[in-house]
């Protein structure tokens, strides 16, 4: 049989998947899935067997279940929405102080939608693959100001704790917890590392300070479902006008 170049890749992602944390899982499950694929040397396949239930069967285990289909939309869809605010309420939880707002970046999402039906690890790893982890800055109004119409130039990003409309491919008509924007006041604002380390051209905030708990977003989308689900809720989430095109 043919040998694939690949396997001691395989070799050292599912020996990781071993830990207890969700964490310590392949980023790239749907890619890297152990399966018995020809291509692959028997010998292998003998040899990563017993890792091959462990992971399938984590990969498959249901967190809660979304009461209709949540798509991912710009300027503004029910999937960004309903990840924004888990982000937002766990940052809230995690951090243990006050987070005005919560964005994510539209491109890190990276399925177009998230089914009706039940809602596994393995949804939940194609939404998020990455391994990036929550980070808060404080913002001075002038530079939120300057980051919100980067992503209003970008077609608009999900956001919880704030709305804004585009114009002209600037933010405008900014309102934090239902307050006018204030360019001289600072904010608490929570974005994955990716974006305070200056990812996706956002320079503005490369240089300002971060707190981080080293808590990964993803981690905080299926802690979330779960909180959803063990109050007997199921998730869903409707078009706020969170964000929207100025008339």
């Amino acid at each position: 049989m043919k040998k694939s170049n690949a396997v001691p890749v395989l070799l050292f992602i599912f020996i990781a998947s071993c830990q207890p944390s969700y964490q310590s899982l392949s980023v790239q499950y749907k890619d890297y899935r152990i399966t018995n694929s020809e291509e692959i040397d028997s010998s292998y396949i003998v040899f990563l067997e017993p890792y091959k239930d462990s992971v399938n069967s984590t990969m498959n285990i249901i967190l809660g279940e979304a009461e209709t289909t949540l798509q991912k939309k710009q300027p503004e869809g029910e999937l960004g929405n309903f990840l924004a605010d888990a982000l937002l309420v766990m940052s809230r939880k995690k951090m243990g102080k006050a987070v005005d707002a919560a964005f994510l970046n539209y491109n890190g999402i990276r399925s177009s939608g998230l089914a009706q039906g039940n809602i596994t690890v393995g949804k939940i790893f194609e939404l998020m693959p990455f391994d990036n982890v929550i980070n808060m800055q404080q913002l001075k109004g002038d530079v939120l100001q300057q980051f919100l119409d980067h992503t209003a130039a970008l077609g608009g990003w999900p956001v919880s704790g704030l709305t804004m409309k585009i114009k002209d491919n600037r933010a405008t008509d900014v309102q934090i917890q239902g307050q006018p924007i204030d360019h001289d006041k600072y904010y608490n604002i929570v974005n994955s590392d990716y974006i305070t380390n200056g990812g996706d051209n956002c320079v503005m905030l490369k240089n300002i300070p971060v707190e981080s708990t080293g808590y990964l977003v993803r981690d905080a989308f299926m802690e979330y479902i779960q909180q959803e689900q063990q109050g007997g809720k199921k998730i869903n989430a409707a078009i706020e006008n969170r964000v929207t095109y100025a008339e």
